[in-house]
């Protein structure tokens, strides 16, 4: 469980890092345009994956298909949710609305699915 612990906490490291550098810019430049996207990074991406790493390494939960499960749709949820909404609100590609609107519900729904399991998980360990 370790290996679960260390890539959540190296994931949660990036978006931290990502969002302390998004903060720092929206600060310099005077816009606030990217708050909510921000926001997210930071909730979602930084705390909520610290916290799963926490509760890996402190519970020693174990390895299983349904804590594999859920460390990949957190992770994979947590990148699908934040590029969603930058993706929605910036759309540096010009995307159609549809399609940013897709990948921005595709995310939200995963890492929905992250935190189900992440609870289904907490009262399967006896601990």
């Amino acid at each position: 469980m370790k290996s679960y612990s260390k890539t959540l906490l190296r994931f949660s490291a990036a978006f931290g890092l990502m969002g302390a550098f998004m903060g720092a810019h929206m600060a310099g430049s005077g816009g606030y345009e990217l708050r909510p996207i921000h926001a997210h990074i930071l909730v979602v991406g930084w705390l909520s994956l610290f916290s799963f790493a926490i509760y890996y390494r402190v519970f020693h939960q174990k390895e299983s298909f349904l804590a594999k499960l859920h460390v990949w749709t957190a992770i994979i949820g947590t990148v699908g949710l934040t590029l969603g909404m930058w993706f929605q609100f910036v759309n540096p590609f010009s995307f159609p609305d549809t399609v940013s609107l897709i990948i921005y519900i595709i995310g939200g729904s995963v890492l929905l699915i992250s935190y189900i399991l992440f609870f289904v998980l907490t009262l399967m360990n006896k601990e």
